[in-house]
């Protein structure tokens, strides 16, 4: 029997990293995306134009997906040369999947504060790149790790 378990899950960090910030993409993107849906609604209920440059707060987690696809694709490298890195996978996921998530929440406060007053974009999209950065740091850290894994 060859390490039998270690087998069954060999590809566990491998769909972890993607998961869980394709998850944390996929609830950040729906949270922003129900409040610029909101408002949107407000404005077409007082019949005011509808920016639809909120679109940009409900798009800004979906870069997660991205930086966790980036950091499979370097772990295929070491998997196929029986390095699995599950711990890698599910922290470096978990952790980029609720920055995305954050990201979306302040997304969703930022969509309803511009839908109301039409003002702040700038200001907004500051704050969600302070958030997107966290994701961007452990991407840089991993593939650094990995970088040094891979001699």
């Amino acid at each position: 029997m060859e390490a039998g378990i270690l087998v069954q899950f060999k590809d566990l960090g491998l769909a972890a990293v993607l998961a869980l910030s394709a998850v944390g993409s996929g609830l950040g993107t729906g949270i922003a995306g129900m409040a610029a849906v909101g408002a949107w609604k407000k404005a077409f209920a007082q019949n005011k134009p509808a920016s639809f440059m909120l679109v940009a707060f409900v798009g800004a987690p979906l870069t997660q997906t991205i930086y966790g696809m980036i950091i499979m694709n370097k772990m295929v490298e070491l998997a196929l040369k029986g390095s699995y890195l599950w711990g890698i996978g599910v922290f470096a996921g978990l952790a980029m999947g609720i920055s995305a998530w954050m990201q979306g929440k302040a997304g969703a406060v930022a969509a309803d504060a511009m839908g109301e007053t039409g003002k702040g974009f700038g200001n907004y999209i500051v704050v969600l790149g302070i958030i997107e950065t966290v994701a961007l740091f452990v991407m840089a850290f991993i593939m650094g790790i990995l970088g040094k894994l891979a001699v």
